[in-house]
């Protein structure tokens, strides 16, 4: 049972009645608002009547066809079964939130800021202590049975106990949840909790409990659930595709957080095992919208006649966020890479410079820090004296070009075969207790020096491909096994891998998500994203001191802390990023004018068709 349902005596009753009136009188007040922002105040007023980067004239009706890579096999996102093969856009953070909903919905044109949905207000107090939803009374499911709090506490017991492993480690961090009006759910927190968490509260998905059954609830389902979003699962071809359909009847299409949202009558998402298939497959017209993240593809095969005739638009698009970290990661957990300075000797090893040049023509910037390109990024900021105060205690772990803010990945002379990054790796492996013998690397045991890089798909083959080359050349032996998306959700669950390529996102307001990735709590977590192994109290502490901070600049001396100590432990070899969004779409699928600030939405385009 959930930590909600309790029973009392009579005379527990007469004392937990005279006990609540004294923590009324004593309690921590706070007023009911629209919205919650995690530092300062929200952007919008309660009288708002749309977000700036949807149309709240864009046309209702046509459709839409999205490709995606891989397969599903279940079409429930909450659980760890389906935690990388569920059903894209039932709960999608790219595609949107067709099906499933959560309490109030997140804005992507500030950092972290929350609007009403299915809570109508919300009440936060000062001190973070509890977070109280009103629930909007139009808020229903799509058979039209209202939502109401039982669904929400049951939906809370449910993941707890059912879904993913996030969902039970928040509850440690809550003392109760309990109903404390018709209408009213409150979440009172622990000493565990922190100031983000409230705001993670906020985004709870909520499942219906007359539809959902409790026992069930953890094993791969095809069987359509029922959401409060604003499509329902219409046709599902496991594996292959599956069609969602506009409710005429959504209970939100008026909120203002949801005007110019959900425009498509009908949304279908096709799934390809590989990403030549997907591109072919864009080519003929099989599907509309294809983000493009690659410089040569962008240049060279967007001339094929549907581009040439305007029938393809080429969108580019600018996004304020911070940019994404794409890089070859080590698993540390692996003794080939236990030791930091083999680490920091294979980071040398890849020439930027001239895979740019030779490959992207030119386009790709060089990726520095973790929140690259934003005001959250060490890079090129020297160390405040706060924020030496803040790393006290693990100053020694900071490497003093990070600290000083002249840090600098590693550059070549873009030839391909600099002898000063090669010199460099060559001394630190050395120092690592390696020797060269017949043309390879061996330890001091006498053990050679190899390992395998993991992929998915041809062009993170090409790329492993461009990265051996350079490590031949000190006599490191290494192998490259591409696998499909089944094989490698499976083997990166499990950690089964030396190397993997690997995107780590980028938020402007980056949170507890750092605990999954990066926290001790998940080096040994099965399905968590702590890709490196990482397993270091000093990200624990830095990751807190970014939860509990209660002014915008102590979160970013925060980051910016945490971002410095990332980069001194040698986790991964930082590629590159781009400094624009690149979307080809169909000329009939049409984007609003403003972009939002982490770029562009597609749950807010529409079918021209259909004006």
């Amino acid at each position: 049972m959930g930590i909600h349902h309790i029973c009392f005596s009579t005379a527990q009753k007469l004392v937990a009645a005279c006990m609540f009136v004294i923590a009324v009188l004593y309690q921590v007040q706070a007023e009911p608002t629209h919205a919650i922002a995690m530092h300062g105040k929200p952007a919008l007023p309660a009288d708002f009547k749309h977000m700036p980067y949807a149309n709240p004239n864009a046309p209702k009706g046509g459709k839409i066809v999205h490709g995606v890579m891989g397969t599903f096999d279940s079409v429930n996102p909450f659980i760890l079964k389906s935690l990388r093969t569920n059903a894209r856009g039932t709960y999608d953070p790219q595609l949107g939130h067709l099906v499933f909903e959560s309490l109030m919905f997140r804005t992507r044109d500030e950092p972290f800021t929350f609007y009403g949905l299915i809570a109508e207000f919300v009440e936060l107090p000062e001190d973070s202590s509890w977070i109280e939803f009103t629930l909007n009374p139009k808020a229903k499911w799509s058979d039209g049975v209202p939502i109401t709090v039982a669904d929400v506490l049951y939906t809370f017991d449910l993941l707890v106990e059912k879904g993913r492993p996030t969902y039970a480690s928040r509850a440690k961090k809550i003392e109760k949840v309990e109903q404390t009006g018709e209408r009213k759910v409150r979440f009172t927190f622990n000493k565990l909790s922190d100031r983000e968490f409230p705001l993670i509260m906020a985004l709870t998905p909520i499942l219906p409990k007359h539809a959902t059954d409790f026992d069930t609830f953890d094993r791969s389902t095809l069987k359509p659930m029922i959401g409060s979003g604003p499509y329902t699962m219409d046709k599902i071809n496991p594996g292959k595709s599956i069609i969602y359909k506009r409710n005429p009847d959504y209970w939100a299409k008026d909120i203002p957080s949801r005007v110019g949202f959900s425009n498509f009558d009908e949304v279908k998402v096709e799934y390809y095992r590989t990403q030549a298939g997907l591109f072919e497959a864009f080519k003929k017209g099989l599907f509309d919208v294809y983000p493009e993240n690659d410089p040569s593809s962008w240049e060279r095969n967007f001339s094929f006649p549907a581009v040439e005739n305007g029938d393809v638009k080429k969108g580019e698009f600018q996004s304020d966020n911070a940019n994404k970290m794409l890089a070859f990661v080590f698993n540390t957990r692996r003794p080939v890479f236990a030791d930091q300075r083999v680490r920091e000797a294979l980071i040398q090893l890849f020439d930027f410079e001239w895979v740019n040049k030779n490959l992207f023509f030119g386009k790709y910037k060089r990726t520095s820090s973790f929140w690259h390109g934003s005001e959250l990024s060490s890079f090129g900021v020297p160390a405040s004296e706060v924020e030496k105060t803040l790393l006290a205690q693990y100053l020694g772990k900071i490497k003093p070009d990070v600290l000083a803010g002249t840090y600098k990945p590693p550059v070549s002379n873009g030839s391909g075969r600099d002898r000063t990054l090669l010199r460099k790796a060559s001394n630190l492996l050395k120092q690592a207790g390696y020797k060269m013998r017949d043309g390879k690397l061996f330890d001091k045991n006498g053990k050679a020096m190899e390992f395998e890089i993991l992929v998915l798909g041809q062009r993170q083959e090409k790329l492993a491909i461009i990265y051996r080359r350079s490590l031949e050349k000190l006599g490191i032996t290494v192998s490259i096994r591409k696998v499909d998306d089944a094989q490698y959700q499976r083997r990166t669950k499990n950690f089964d891998y030396d190397m993997v390529v690997q995107t780590y996102t980028a938020s402007l307001s980056p949170g507890i998500e750092q605990l999954g990735r990066w926290g001790t709590i998940s080096t040994d977590l099965q399905g968590s994203f702590n890709y490196a192994g990482a397993n270091d109290p000093a990200l624990d502490y830095l990751i807190d001191k970014i939860l509990q901070a209660r002014s915008r600049e102590d979160f970013i001396t925060a980051v910016r802390a945490y971002d410095r100590m990332l980069i001194s432990g040698d986790y991964l070899v930082p590629l590159y990023h781009l400094d624009q969004q690149w979307v080809a779409h169909r000329s009939y699928i049409k984007p609003p004018d403003k972009t939002a600030l982490y770029g562009f939405r597609l749950e807010t385009w529409w079918d021209a068709r259909a004006e």
